[in-house]
């Protein structure tokens, strides 16, 4: 299907983009307000995600995987340096590299943020048949994909 902005049939509700926004929103509004009571915030949400699944990562590394910008990354980082979440370490293969570990304080906040993003995740997809789940995660992986390239 082929829209066009001038074309009178176009509605909001059949661009894809709007629901992206609409959704992305509602997650981080969702998220927002369960993370708030343990000290938690967006960008310091997504830099504890980011260190998940790899136990050290540069900042430009965490940046990338968090959707933030590389300045809001670093000062991020800087607080929760700060703040006895994290702490770095020149990057054994590459000496200009500065990576970022999560701390046992760090790693136990992470623990908490995740209880609350699980809750969100099972109550938004409770219903959906989970290969309809894997379907959207493909489809928004080739969107992503699709749009590096522009």
């Amino acid at each position: 299907m082929t829209l066009t902005i001038d074309d009178p049939k176009h509605l909001k509700a059949d661009w894809p983009f709007y629901w992206i926004s609409q959704l992305n929103s509602a997650y981080a509004e969702a998220l927002e307000r369960r993370i708030r009571h343990i000290g938690v915030d967006i960008p310091r949400w997504r830099a504890l995600m980011s260190l998940y699944e790899d136990q050290y990562l540069s900042v430009s590394e965490i940046a990338e995987f968090s959707a933030q910008k590389l300045n809001t990354t670093t000062k991020v980082i800087q607080r929760m340096i700060k703040d006895g979440l994290v702490t770095t370490r020149v990057r054994p293969t590459d000496g200009r590299v500065t990576e970022v570990c999560l701390t046992e304080k760090g790693d136990r906040l992470r623990k908490l943020a995740l209880v609350e993003a699980r809750a969100i995740y099972d109550q938004t997809f409770a219903g959906i048949d989970p290969a309809r789940v894997r379907e959207m995660n493909t489809l928004m992986s080739e969107l992503h994909e699709a749009m590096k390239k522009l």
